[in-house]
């Protein structure tokens, strides 16, 4: 029998995901006014902990918002969150932590003072279709732009996804494909809708250097990829560069490293890649994995669920 279930924690508060609720008037809620973090539970272990801590502060930090609980206080409340599921050592695991700013007048200037609002969220690590990775995902330039960088930093993982919510439903919609690709009013690729990208061109592996996340699995991958002796880089990379790729993949925490099959450009040229990833992608999914690993094993402090 599967006792499992997935649980949520709003400001300390732990109860069923599908019961937990936040007030009307928070800020969360009502602007997008917060920060966010997700991370992955496997075999107990929090991959990358200080690193999306870190990241979380330096987001809170960008958008001038204090965090009421301590370093401490969010991860006793994590571990309380993961300790009602039932979860056991085996299951991996998601876990959103989410900061609003809190609650306060509807007013879009935040008082001073405002305590902060800590939401957890703890679920099973969602699963994909076999087939993103057997063959790869299909994705496509979407026409909504991205937001400038000197309009929405895009270092602050904020609550707010209206600019990838609009890409990801145009592409979808009238290309029929999987995600989308986002590029600036310039040409230039920054990521998917909630992933890094990656593309192997001349062969070399290379991922869009501004206008994205910095995103944490992909600071790993570079890691890994050095440990086994290839190398990546970072570095501007038009669209018009883009049709000269042999290989492509996204990272994310909760996609690992996703090959692509196609990728549609505006113009409707279509780039066919290698069904479930070409040799560099294979190879950077081994790296990975091996890493990823060799982190469990030697980093038990971080361990949230025993």
């Amino acid at each position: 029998m599967n006792d499992f279930e997935e649980m949520a924690s709003v400001g300390g508060k732990i109860c069923p995901i599908g019961q937990a609720t936040v007030p009307a008037i928070d800020r969360g809620f009502l602007y997008g006014d917060s920060v966010y973090e997700v991370f992955r539970i496997v075999d107990g272990v929090a991959l990358f902990l200080e690193d999306h801590l870190q990241r979380l502060a330096n987001s809170a930090s960008l958008v001038h918002m204090d965090i009421s609980d301590s370093r401490d206080q969010l991860l006793s409340q994590i571990r309380a969150t993961i300790k009602a599921t039932r979860a056991q050592p085996t299951r991996q695991l998601f876990i959103r932590l989410q900061v609003s700013r809190g609650v306060g007048p509807i007013d879009l200037y935040p008082p001073a003072g405002i305590e902060s609002l800590t939401v957890i969220l703890v679920k099973e690590l969602p699963t994909f279709k076999e087939q993103l990775y057997s063959v790869g995902i299909r994705l496509s330039v979407s026409k909504v732009r991205r937001n400038p960088s000197d309009a929405l930093d895009p270092n602050i993982k904020g609550g707010n996804y209206l600019n990838n919510i609009l890409a990801i439903t145009q592409v979808r919609n009238e290309v029929g494909v999987d995600d989308a690709i986002l590029v600036t009013s310039d040409g230039v690729i920054t990521e998917a809708s909630n992933s890094n990208a990656w593309f192997v061109i001349g062969g070399k592996l290379l991922t869009p250097v501004r206008g994205n996340l910095r995103g944490i699995t992909k600071r790993h991958i570079h890691r890994a990829v050095e440990i086994a002796g290839q190398t990546s880089d970072e570095a501007d990379l038009h669209i018009d560069l883009i049709r000269d790729a042999s290989e492509c993949f996204l990272s994310s925490t909760t996609r690992g490293i996703m090959p692509c099959s196609e990728l549609t450009l505006e113009d409707g040229t279509m780039l066919n890649f290698p069904a479930g990833g070409g040799e560099m992608t294979r190879l950077t999914q081994k790296a990975f994995a091996e890493y990823t690993r060799s982190y469990i094993a030697n980093n038990p402090q971080n361990t949230l669920l025993c």
